[in-house]
C-alpha cells in the first residue's frame, strides 16, 4: 500500500459492513468506527476507510469509484475476479483466503462421495418410492488429482487422507511444499489419464480460464469424475456437456458457467451431473472465521501496518 494513502492512525479508522448483523458479530474493535453500508446506495460521507462488500461473487462496487476516502476493500470471498477493474488504483484489495478453506473442502469431498455413490439418484427416487440398488464406485482406492494447491486444495487433500485414496497435487508451478511433491500445471496432460477423480480448487485467472477444455476432459479415463469448487469458467461448459451426454464422464459442480445457472440450462438435466448452488463457503463456519480474520486485519490497520491477504496494493 502506498503510504501516501495509508489508513489514519489509532482512533480514526472508519469501517463499513454490509449489514447490522455483521456489525453485531464484529462487536467493538479499539480504534475502529463501524457503520452499515451495503453498497447499493451512495457511500456514506465521509467515506469509510475500509469497505467490506456483501458476500457475493463479483460484487458491484461501482458506487466506490468516486469515494476518494476509501483505502481498503476487504472481500468476504477467496476469489476476486471482476473486482479490481471496478476500483481506482489507490484502493488496496484484500481477499478472505483461509476463511472458507474448511467449508469448501468438506463440500468438495461431499460432492465426490455423493456423485460416486449415487446419493443424488437416491434422493430423486425417494418421492416415488424408487428402490434401485446397484453397485457404485467407492471413493476408497481412487486416484485423486487436486488442481490448485492453495488453502482450499491443501484442505481437500487433508480431508481425503482418511478415505484411502491416492492424492496427486498440482499447482501453478512444480515444487516441494511441506513434504508434498506438487506438480506444475504443465504436467497435467501426462497426469490426467491416471486419475479417476479431479478436484478443481484453483483461482480463476488468465491461466486457468477454460483450463478444463475438450482436450483436458478427453485425457481422463472412462468413468472419471470432475469436481469443481473453484470458479465456473475454469471449465468449458460445452466441452463438459459433450462428455456428460456421451456418458463417459460425470461431474459434481458447486460452481458453473454461467452463474447462477438458468433454470433451463442443460447442465441441470445432463446425465451424471450433480449441481449445488455455489455454497462451498457459505456455512455456519463462515461468520466466526471471517470475524476473527477481520478483527486481525483491523488491528493491523489501526497500528498503521499493512493488512494481510493483499491481492492488489494501492498505488
Amino acid at each position: 500500500m502506498n503510504h501516501d494513502h495509508d489508513i489514519p492512525g489509532a482512533g480514526a479508522v472508519r469501517l463499513s459492513l454490509p449489514s447490522s448483523s455483521w456489525a453485531d458479530a464484529l462487536g467493538d474493535v479499539d480504534g475502529v468506527q463501524v457503520e452499515v453500508w451495503d453498497g447499493t446506495t451512495p457511500p456514506p460521507d465521509p467515506a469509510p476507510h475500509v469497505v467490506v462488500p456483501p458476500y457475493v461473487v463479483s460484487p458491484d462496487l461501482s458506487a466506490l469509484s468516486e469515494a476518494a476516502g476509501v483505502r481498503v476493500v476487504q472481500l468476504m470471498t477467496n476469489g476476486f475476479d471482476g473486482v479490481l477493474q471496478q476500483l481506482p488504483p489507490h484502493v488496496t484489495v484484500c481477499n478472505a483466503a483461509g476463511v472458507h478453506d474448511a467449508s469448501t473442502a468438506e463440500l468438495a469431498v461431499g460432492l465426490a462421495i455423493a456423485s460416486l455413490r449415487g446419493l443424488d439418484d437416491a434422493a430423486r427416487a425417494m418421492p416415488h418410492g424408487g428402490w434401485s440398488a446397484r453397485r457404485r464406485t467407492s471413493l476408497a482406492d481412487r486416484d485423486v488429482l487436486v488442481v490448485g494447491w492453495g488453502g482450499v486444495g491443501r484442505a481437500v487433500a487433508r480431508r481425503l487422507e482418511g478415505f484411502e485414496v491416492r492424492v496427486t497435487a498440482v499447482g501453478s508451478r512444480a515444487r516441494h511444499q511441506d513434504g508434498v511433491q506438487v506438480h506444475g500445471s504443465d504436467e497435467l496432460p501426462a497426469l490426467l489419464p491416471a486419475h479417476d477423480v479431479v478436484v478443481l480448487a484453483c483461482p480463476l485467472d488468465d491461466r486457468t480460464r477454460g483450463l478444463v477444455d475438450a482436450a483436458f476432459l478427453a485425457a481422463l479415463p472412462d468413468g472419471a469424475l470432475v469436481v469443481n469448487v473453484a470458479r465456473g469458467p475454469v471449465v468449458d461448459t460445452d466441452a463438459l456437456l459433450a462428455e456428460l451426454r456421451g456418458g463417459r464422464l460425470s461431474a459434481a459442480l458447486d460452481v458453473t458457467d454461467p452463474e447462477p445457472l438458468p433454470a433451463d440450462h442443460p447442465l441441470w438435466t445432463a446425465p451424471g451431473c450433480l449441481v449445488s448452488p455455489h455454497v462451498g463457503g457459505n456455512t455456519s463456519a463462515f461468520r466466526p472465521r471471517f470475524v476473527r480474520f477481520l478483527r486481525a486485519q483491523l488491528e493491523l490497520l489501526v497500528a498503521g501496518s499493512e493488512p494481510g491477504n493483499v491481492v492488489r496494493a494501492g498505488v
